[in-house]
């Protein structure tokens, strides 16, 4: 990769970003190998790097159906407890109604008069 470029000396030619801290190190000086160590590091870095970014780009691009699969599970669960809580609040409602009725005189037999007024629940 990028580590045979960096173990070589800094030539004249070189961009000015690439240059040296020390602008007094001629271009004959080769790297310790500490500094020589440290590069290979930052080099392998940037290639792990690379990878996890391909990687992440791949799976947002194209997701697994493990992970499709799950969402569809949790869509089903969602809508269901999305339903109960509809049918919760007509039953509240039904009740209310049906409350309201027997003071009033409402709600007649066969449960009439019991929808009365629920449409605008907004369902």
């Amino acid at each position: 990769m990028a580590s045979s470029d960096l173990s070589t000396s800094q030539t004249p030619s070189t961009s000015a970003a690439a240059a040296p801290a020390t602008t007094t190190a001629s271009p004959t000086e080769t790297l310790t190998p500490l500094e020589q160590e440290i590069l290979d590091e930052y080099a392998r870095l940037l290639g792990n790097l690379n990878n996890m970014s391909t990687l992440l780009a791949e799976l947002s691009a194209n997701p697994s159906a493990e992970i499709l699969d799950s969402l569809r599970g949790l869509e089903r669960k969602t809508s269901l407890v999305f339903t109960l809580l509809k049918a919760s609040v007509y039953s509240i409602v039904l009740n209310q109604q049906f409350v309201d009725g027997d003071g009033d005189g409402q709600g007649g037999e066969d449960g009439e008069g019991l929808g009365e007024g629920v449409s605008g629940v907004g369902y």
